[in-house]
């Protein structure tokens, strides 16, 4: 695949961090967004200080009320590609979480599909992010997941709910975008396995923080799309997305996608 230019949103998160060097190793340029410039360092540490393959673009995503906020950062890198791994991390109370990992996503996701250059959109989200049991799941799948949702998670929930979807809607319009909902269980900071499991999942499990950053360069350097659950497991990461990719797995599966599109129509 020839050199591409990635816009990494949240690019000091710890999934971001991870990712930097594989996309790097790519020969692709990444625009690592931050909202502190003391972070920077941290950035290039990820590279070995290659400033070549990476730049650092300071912009706080609590400040993007717009779609054309989020434009001007996209006009300013000119990207190809665009990774959402933002978030407020459970940091100042829900109406952050809404600020952040609901509207500026959606900001971005609709600057995105007005720049007919950019073709693929991947979003991190979370394994429990649907509205209805997944066909594949256990009634104590299901039940368990919306424990977590209605309670600890509510906030946090809505907001990436309302984000993949919109994704999902814009993607469904413009059949040139390529967009990927990566959707991991619980993360940890274990070392890298390699070894996962892609698509229909058990709703509960976890998954390595740097097995995340691996499936989620994988999946940029492939023609997958749709929604994909993650969890630790048995299969090589090329392996997996090769497979999910081969057997046209969509996660979407068992959601009303139509009741989606209306708000958008």
């Amino acid at each position: 695949m020839a050199s591409k230019r990635v816009l990494l949103l949240g690019g000091h998160g710890k999934i971001s961090l991870l990712l930097t060097p594989h996309l790097v190793a790519r020969s692709w340029h990444v625009t690592s967004v931050i909202r502190d410039a003391a972070q920077k360092d941290d950035i290039l540490s990820m590279v070995d200080g290659d400033h070549r393959s990476v730049d650092v673009m300071v912009s706080s995503l609590e400040d993007v009320k717009s779609k054309s906020d989020a434009q001007q950062v996209i006009d300013r890198s000119k990207p190809d590609y665009i990774v959402w791994s933002a978030g407020a991390g459970g940091k100042g109370g829900p109406a952050r979480t809404q600020s952040i990992d609901r509207d500026s996503c959606i900001h971005f996701i609709q600057a995105a599909a007005d720049t007919k250059s950019i073709s693929k959109f991947l979003l991190i989200s979370y394994i429990g992010s649907r509205r209805t049991k997944a066909p594949w799941w256990t009634d104590e799948d299901w039940k368990g997941t919306q424990e977590v949702n209605n309670g600890v998670l509510k906030h946090y929930y809505a907001a990436k709910l309302a984000a993949d979807e919109c994704l999902t809607v814009i993607a469904s319009g413009r059949k040139d975008l390529q967009a990927v909902i990566l959707r991991p269980g619980l993360l940890t900071d274990e070392e890298a396995t390699g070894k996962v499991r892609l698509g229909r999942t058990k709703a509960r499990g976890s998954i390595t923080r740097g097995d995340v950053a691996a499936v989620a360069a994988q999946l940029l350097d492939s023609e997958a799309k749709g929604w994909l659950d993650l969890l630790e497991g048995d299969e090589t990461v090329a392996d997996a997305v090769k497979r999910a990719i081969e057997d046209k797995v969509d996660c979407v599966e068992g959601e009303d996608v139509d009741s989606m599109i209306r708000p958008y129509a």
